[in-house]
């Protein structure tokens, strides 16, 4: 048996590939069809050949030649439907509000502005590292206790070193971080500590900043004593901020835990991570159902790494640190038991 020769689209892409590329080195031989390996074949294209300008020129110049699919029609879209649902799930919680969607403002506001803050941080540092990026695609959810599934970003190309593949990863949380801790404080000084209901409510999981945050404001450690706070949907917008940082962190795959964990470790590192989260979430499965939907998503998708062009450059102590930092922030935020419905 033979294979069918190229299309004519395939020929003219592989053409427009090497044209790209034809300034910067002198090719001698172009392979299309390359895979990871020789037994499973893909979609790339190989150039051998000779540099005619330093590598670490070549590199920005070739990744500005093929940029990100920006999209911004389809962006402004699932952005638009992710108001209208946070905004829809907010109003369930303002009280009389019914169908007035506008009510729900205060929880879609902060809420969206954690996540947005969030993912502009890995478009901003990735766009400033030279790694062609997507806008911030919003996931709507009206169904869920939050609205939205998140948002997500994608790059044309990896980023070009262990370094970049930090840097990117660890500006997410941190820009997130930095508004989700103030809407929460905005909000729980907007809450009260009243007795618990005898059922038929629904109760968010402490984390360790969560906890210490609650304690500043109201002086005691809570839940306590047949109370807690019973928060404001700013506070609740807040708490999901911290929440989505700690799943973010989870050092697997291509969450932004696994990017941090593969530019610390290196490749072999990144795999123990992510089988030694397996492990834990098997564990924590048995605390709360919800972490067996994580078992299966990092099972079958977190073991696939982004890895960067450059495995050779090594982190710097400072960018050491920087993960180190990473790693004290997702145990701080970090929240065994999420969510608690009482009947």
């Amino acid at each position: 048996m033979t294979a069918a020769p190229p299309s004519a689209a395939a020929t003219d892409a592989v053409a427009a590939i090497a044209a790209a590329a034809g300034d910067l080195m002198l090719i001698e031989d172009v392979t299309d069809g390359v895979g990871l390996t020789d037994k499973a074949p893909g979609q790339a294209v190989r150039l051998r050949g000779r540099l005619l300008i330093p590598a670490d020129e070549a590199w920005p110049r070739l990744a500005e030649r093929r940029p990100a699919r920006a999209r911004p029609a389809i962006a402004l879209l699932m952005f638009t439907l992710t108001i209208l649902s946070c905004l829809f799930v907010g109003a369930q919680m303002a009280e009389g509000a019914g169908l007035n969607l506008l009510a729900g403002w205060p929880f879609a506001l902060s809420l969206l502005a954690i996540l947005a803050a969030h993912e502009f941080g890995h478009y901003l540092v990735a766009r400033r590292l030279g790694s062609p990026t997507s806008l911030p695609y919003f996931i709507p959810m009206p169904f869920g206790p939050f609205g939205t599934l998140g948002a997500f970003i994608t790059m044309s190309v990896p980023p070009r070193n262990r370094r970049h593949l930090l840097a990117i990863g660890a500006a997410g949380p941190l820009a997130g971080l930095v508004v989700a801790v103030p809407v929460l404080i905005l909000g729980l000084s907007l809450s009260k500590v009243l007795p618990l209901p005898p059922g038929g409510y629904q109760m968010e999981g402490n984390s360790l900043l969560y906890a210490g945050l609650k304690l500043l404001m109201f002086g005691r450690l809570l839940p306590a004593g047949g109370e807690d706070v019973w928060i404001h949907p700013v506070a609740f917008a807040g708490w999901a901020g911290l929440l989505v940082t700690a799943l973010n962190l989870i050092p697997a795959g291509q969450l932004d835990g696994g990017h941090i964990a593969y530019a610390l470790l290196g490749p072999q590192g990144a795999r123990r991570a992510t089988w030694a989260v397996l492990a834990a979430l098997v564990g924590l499965s048995f605390l709360w159902t919800g972490w067996a939907l994580w078992l299966a998503l990092v099972f079958f998708f977190g073991r696939m790494q982004d890895m960067p062009l450059d495995e050779v450059t090594e982190l710097t102590v400072g960018q050491r640190a920087l993960a180190a930092a990473m790693v004290v922030i997702f145990a701080l935020v970090f929240v065994p038991i999420p969510l608690v419905v009482v009947p």
